[in-house]
């Protein structure tokens, strides 16, 4: 059901695209990326919340992705929660895991009932390293015949 190298799933967003959001890691089941403050601050100059939004849904569905057959099935969101902590005059930073037992999980689940869902939670941190918001991001994964 996974597919490998050029097989890889492509599911682009040209909105995302153009914020800068740069990825720093990517493996089965696993994204670390950046969302930079360039370009994406806001009047008083820190990262405008919508960034933050956009870095969480990214960091949340990447590594349900990564193991998708994009032929079969697809990601959608479900729902998205920014907790906001602290400004960040810099670039933003975050990063989720899916173990492989909730990867293999996850794809009984497509193969079963055609889908699956899991709720991403992780911090995000400035340059400095400081959490300055924290991502709850719910993710479904869908076949493509599945219906409600």
């Amino acid at each position: 059901m996974s597919q490998q190298g050029e097989n890889k799933p492509k599911f682009r967003v040209e909105f995302v695209e153009r914020t800068g959001l740069k990825r720093l890691e990517e493996s089965h089941g696993y994204a670390h990326l950046l969302m930079p403050l360039a370009g994406n601050e806001n009047h008083v100059g820190v990262l405008y919340m919508g960034a933050y939004t956009v870095l969480a849904e990214a960091v949340a569905a990447l590594p349900g992705i990564s193991f998708l057959d994009a032929a079969l099935y697809f990601p959608i969101l479900k729902d998205i929660y920014v907790d906001f902590h602290k400004p960040a005059a810099s670039d933003v930073t975050a990063e989720y895991r899916l173990s492989e037992d909730e990867v293999a999980g996850l794809l009984a689940d497509l193969e079963r009932k055609g889908s699956a869902g899991y709720i991403a939670e992780f911090p995000m941190h400035d340059a400095g390293g400081v959490h300055v918001a924290t991502g709850r991001v719910t993710v479904k994964l869908l076949s493509h015949g599945w219906k409600k």
